[in-house]
């Protein structure tokens, strides 16, 4: 399989359902604003979503594929598809257990997650109910995981990367029809994800069957392959998922910061996630299967070219996105999300975030290609320790810059942090000998740097005041929007041309 027609797949999906992320945020910012029920709202699915990316997208993630990949290349299918019937059966077991937490000591948990909502009892009360309803989510969304591990090991990519197109579906659904119906209308939204756990799970499962590894319920204390899952899983909670525990800490000091604060760091979030998933999601989905062949086969100077590959993609394509979100971050926002409820201010109070985000967005994505550099190897102590490092980095910086730019502190903190981490993840590939760089890195570095520098002066020249575009009309922006992103990608990627960069430049085979 060529990897680079595989990350255009899995790109395209995500594409697609960023876009209708976007319609959907786009939907909430009109209906309901940016204040107290989306501020519940946000806490209440930001607990649940962070259990799914630690113990499933996360630990699980990484401690399932490299031990599930070297099952199916050295022990053949039942014993594989064993690994599989009980690894699933005790995940299950456990998330059960986890939901059950989440449904009974949801005023704990959204006391020691958002504090600053406890003086306000309404605020409060309305999260309570929103996490009891979204707490199952994360049962049905962890299966989801396992069975996209076990579908990308198979180089069934596209079905893990259609999956989430459905929840925006199921959040479209309830914003544009359901609200009207519920008391108040943002429970619409908790019920949404409760159903989007469900379909994406049971889309996948026709799937998992034809490949023969639909997993049935079996329980054994004795399967040492799952015993080496599970003591893979704890530690690799730190080293994958680092970003989002500094997310969840940023609600707790946003929180305490004007009403709104919570809403705008949201807003910027989701801005930065379209980038994130087009590459980053996508580049990690695909290069840890492969990772984890090579090191089963002990190839490992394929192993360094894979990583490599990795990196420049990484570098070439963030690098200007990166730029466009720090310097149209109120072109973007306003074209998307002022209507409605969604006013000026919250636009330029969600900008100062999105620019802190945009600071980190290499580190963040480079996190995704460099960490399955040693989980692929069943290494989980570096990251673990890396990420340590990183969480009390960020919170450091969490205390110095909050009381100085407020909420978009808390954004600079999580972006700066992700850099912090993956530059020691870098380090210690290289001083390891893991990673080994190709030939040409500084020519092509130097081109990628004159490209961005161009577009740099495009978007300078193009954009226009931020005046005018918190006052102009719904569609004037977006033509205006279209034609400068548009005029942004002709020319970034006209000068790399010019400089002889070509697609074919970037393939790359699958170790089969």
């Amino acid at each position: 399989m060529n990897l680079l027609k595989a990350l255009a797949t899995i790109s395209s999906l995500t594409l697609l359902s960023r876009i209708l992320a976007f319609v959907r945020d786009v939907l909430i910012a009109r209906v309901f604003g940016a204040g107290m029920a989306t501020d519940a709202f946000f806490v209440a699915f930001k607990l649940p979503n962070l259990l799914r990316r630690l113990f499933a997208e996360g630990a699980f993630s990484q401690a399932f594929v490299p031990i599930f990949g070297e099952y199916r290349n050295r022990r053949g299918h039942d014993e594989t598809k064993l690994l599989v019937d009980h690894v699933t059966t005790m995940l299950a077991i456990i998330l059960f257990f986890v939901t059950l937490v989440g449904i009974i000591a949801a005023p704990i948990l959204v006391y020691i997650s958002a504090p600053g909502f406890i003086k306000d009892a309404e605020k409060f009360e309305l999260t309570v109910q929103l996490l009891r309803l979204t707490s199952p989510y994360i049962f049905f969304i962890s299966l989801v995981a396992v069975a996209a591990g076990i579908l990308n090991t198979y180089n069934k990519f596209w079905v893990p990367a259609f999956a989430p197109v459905l929840l925006n579906v199921c959040f479209i659904g309830g914003a544009l029809w359901l609200a009207p119906y519920c008391d108040p209308p943002i429970m619409a939204l908790a019920w949404a994800v409760f159903v989007a756990g469900i379909v994406q799970l049971a889309f996948q499962v026709p799937f998992l069957k034809k490949i023969g590894m639909l997993p049935e319920i079996r329980f054994s204390l004795k399967d040492e392959g799952m015993w080496r899952v599970i003591r893979q899983m704890g530690p690799a909670v730190f080293g994958v998922s680092i970003a989002q525990i500094s997310l969840i800490i940023n609600t707790i000091f946003a929180s305490f910061l004007v009403a709104g604060s919570v809403s705008w760091l949201y807003y910027a979030d989701r801005l930065m996630e379209f980038p994130s998933g087009l590459l980053g999601v996508a580049l990690g989905s695909i290069l840890l299967p492969s990772l984890s062949k090579c090191h089963a086969d002990n190839n490992m100077v394929e192993y360094s070219k894979l990583l490599d590959w990795g990196l420049r993609l990484t570098i070439m394509l963030t690098l200007p996105a990166a730029l466009a979100l720090g310097m149209i971050s109120v072109p973007l926002l306003s074209t998307f999300f002022q209507r409605g409820e969604f006013l000026a201010h919250d636009v330029l109070m969600t900008s100062h975030a999105l620019v802190g985000y945009s600071v980190g967005l290499i580190g963040m994505i480079l996190v995704k290609i460099l960490a399955p550099g040693f989980y692929a190897r069943q290494d989980i102590r570096t990251p673990v320790k890396i990420g340590l490092a990183t969480l009390a980095a960020t919170q450091l910086m969490n205390l110095a810059f909050v009381g100085w730019i407020q909420h978009a502190g808390l954004a600079l903190a999580i972006g700066l942090g992700a850099c912090f981490n993956s530059a020691i993840l870098f380090y210690f590939l290289r001083k390891r000998g893991i990673y080994q760089p190709e030939p040409g890195w500084a020519k092509f570095s130097i081109k990628v740097g004159v490209a961005v520098a161009a577009l740099a002066i495009t978007l300078w020249l193009g954009m226009g005041t931020q005046e005018s575009w918190l006052t102009g009309s719904g569609w004037s922006r977006v033509l205006r929007l279209s034609a400068l992103v548009a005029g942004g990608v002709a020319v970034y990627f006209g000068v790399l041309a010019a400089l002889g960069f070509r697609p074919g430049d970037f393939s790359k085979r699958a170790i089969h």
